[in-house]
């Protein structure tokens, strides 16, 4: 599908004046732009779980439901929370749920019994927390087994040890055994064939360990594999889930790194001209609050200045240097594209929603916080 017709300047607002600053934008068209090609990426509906923690909101889940999705993934409680209330019939938090957070997901399952949730075990102990607050609670809990295919972050390796813990998953009450997880977070190579090479070499243990459940009769519900950079490959094999996640709105880190992939950056930060303090130099209120500030400057890319230097961020200031400080008055605005837009998202409380170059509605960042009831 190729990109919707907008104009050079797709990221002005009719009615900026109106908006207070700083802003987090959503752009409506660019992301159904973005939804059609994740469909089209996936050949159906039916073969996504996209993640959920980029966007965190309500309205985004329902959108996606009516477009046929309706398998979700999530990291936190209140993003699965949030999945259920928007009424989305299959769940995956893809965290351990250790301590209070076990007891917790088997509460989600008791107030939203039209919701089925799962989570990822990738250990005995994680094991016993889930199973024990699923008796508790008298529900069926989804488990993943979580490999770890190179990330070394979570999960187990595909082993003896792993196909005990099937086994084990299998036989505890409160569990229904799903299938495997396999996410590869850790691939995201700029060339698409190294980024190819990397991701076959990373799936084949897994590969072989499925081939291998599925000799002893093990039934597995789901493959789940992937993330964004890694999405259109894992999405070749037809037996496999795909769960991107950034690719709904998109931000210039991916894009970037990864052009061969159609998606359009659909969320923007919008943020004034507060002063000018040195002939080549303007200060916006765009804080480190307000933006991702895990990486290193640039943390946003500003449509009107792509080439201006950040110097200096504090709470609530950026200063940009730039030979055309001349050129922007005190109160200017400027749209900025984040370079990582998940972490950026959680710094809202709200998006101001464009459509047709109007900012037209106010969506809540649902799930920003840790809880909504539960």
């Amino acid at each position: 599908m190729s990109p919707p017709d907008l104009a050079p300047a797709w990221f002005h607002i009719e009615n900026e004046a109106e908006i207070a600053s700083p802003a987090l934008l959503f752009y409506q068209e660019r992301i159904e732009h973005n939804l059609a090609e994740m469909i089209r990426i996936a050949g159906t509906p039916k073969r996504l779980r996209p993640h959920v923690k980029t966007h965190k909101c309500q309205p985004l889940i329902s959108r996606q439901l009516e477009l046929g999705i309706e398998k979700f993934k999530c990291s936190t409680i209140a993003e699965a929370e949030m999945c259920a209330l928007a009424g989305a019939p299959d769940v995956l938090l893809a965290m351990p749920c250790v301590g209070p957070n076990a007891q917790r997901l088997a509460s989600l399952a008791e107030r939203y019994p039209k919701t089925h949730f799962s989570t990822i075990i990738d250990a005995e102990e994680t094991l016993r927390f889930v199973a024990a607050a699923a008796q508790q609670h008298r529900v069926m809990i989804g488990a993943f087994l979580e490999l770890d295919c190179g990330m070394g972050r979570t999960g187990i390796v595909p082993s003896e040890a792993a196909d005990v813990l099937v086994h084990d998953i299998k036989e505890a009450p409160g569990l229904l055994f799903m299938g495997l997880h396999a996410y590869d977070g850790h691939i995201h190579e700029a060339s698409l064939e190294e980024r190819r090479a990397h991701c076959e070499t990373a799936m084949a243990p897994v590969l072989e360990f499925r081939s291998r459940l599925q000799g002893e009769g093990i039934v597995m519900r789901e493959f789940l594999c992937g993330g964004s950079p890694s999405f259109a490959l894992h999405a070749s094999d037809p037996q496999r889930t795909l769960s991107p996640g950034t690719t709904v709105l998109w931000d210039f880190g991916y894009g970037d790194r990864h052009p061969d992939l159609p998606f359009l950056p659909a969320a923007v930060l919008l943020a004034r001209v507060i002063s000018k303090p040195g002939k080549n130099r303007i200060t916006l209120d765009l804080g480190h609050k307000s933006v991702a500030p895990e990486n290193p400057h640039p943390r946003v890319r500003f449509e009107e200045l792509p080439d201006a230097v950040a110097v200096m961020q504090s709470e609530e200031h950026l200063v940009l240097e730039t030979d055309r400080a001349h050129a922007f008055v005190i109160g200017q605005v400027l749209h900025g594209i984040p370079r990582h837009v998940c972490p950026t998202v959680s710094m809202h409380n709200e998006a101001v929603v464009v459509r047709e170059g109007r900012a037209t509605e106010i969506w809540p960042i649902t799930a920003r916080g840790r809880r909504i009831h539960v």
